[in-house]
Order: structure tokens, then sequence, then C-alpha cells
């Protein structure tokens, strides 16, 4: 866990990586919850017996559930210290590049590409996120997320 007393001490890390988190598995129950949330019940994702004869030879998550993954990854890795809220802002850029079969363990790559301030107490930073799937030989989501943060000490 990486913890930042001030904003100043993040700008001083823009260009560096910030953190490698811990596995996260990936289980049929959180894509069939998934898809029970967002109403994508395409059978490469929720149909364990079809997914059989597929691409894949198992279910695979939804993109989407694996880009939802960021903000945790986020939180485990890291602490603004006094911050009293922090907000998902967006993407600027996000790509699937390979499956994240059923049984998967994911991990991110946390790099900080920019960090501006907000006024009047506030910072928006620009993170690269780089997903891995333990055994997999490219990640399988890169994203530009923007998080902004507010109330800690400048």
């Amino acid at each position: 866990m990486k913890i930042f007393q001030t904003y100043s001490e993040i700008s001083a890390c823009i260009g560096q990586e910030i953190a490698l988190t811990e596995w996260l598995s990936i289980t049929q129950e959180q894509i069939n919850l998934f898809a029970q949330a967002t109403g994508d019940h395409q059978w490469i994702h929720v149909d364990p017996e079809r997914a059989k004869a597929g691409p894949f030879g198992v279910p695979i998550a939804h993109g989407l559930l694996t880009l939802s993954l960021i903000p945790q990854f986020l939180t485990m890795s890291l602490r603004i210290e006094g911050a009293r809220m922090g907000v998902n802002y967006g993407f600027n850029r996000v790509r699937f590049t390979a499956p994240v079969p059923v049984g998967s363990r994911l991990r991110a790559r946390l790099a900080l590409q920019a960090a501006e301030p907000l006024a009047p107490d506030g910072m928006q930073m620009t993170w690269l996120v780089t997903v891995e799937r333990a055994g997999g030989d490219k990640p399988v989501c890169v994203a530009e997320s923007l998080t902004r943060s507010y109330g800690a000490a400048a």
C-alpha cells in the first residue's frame, strides 16, 4: 500500500509505476452477477456448457467486468491521507487485449501519468492501469483511468 501524505507527493511521482496489486480471482458467480446487473447475458460469459464448445473452452469475464475492477485495484494499492472523498472521473482510453477465462487471477500495474490540481482543494490523476492475468502472455486490459481526490493537503 502506497500512502501519500500530500498532493505534492503525488505530483512528484508522475511517470512512475506506483503499485503492483495483489491478485484477485474471477469466479463464475462474479460473472453471473455482473451479467445480471448489466443485462449482458451473452452465452460466452454465463453458459459454462455452451462455452466449453466456444473459442476459449470455458466462460470468459465481460470486458467491462474487468474494467470495473480498476477502482478496487486503486483502493487496495494506494491511499491519500486527509482526502475526504475520491471519485472515478472516467477513462481516456480502454483496450481489452486478451480474454479472462473463469478462474483467472488478475492483478494491476498502476503508473501515474498525470496529476493536475483542482480548485479549491483537489487533484485529478491519470493512471495507466495494466491488468495482467496469471500465466498470461499479455495484459487483459489496458486503460487510462481518471480519478479525482478532494480534501488532502497540497
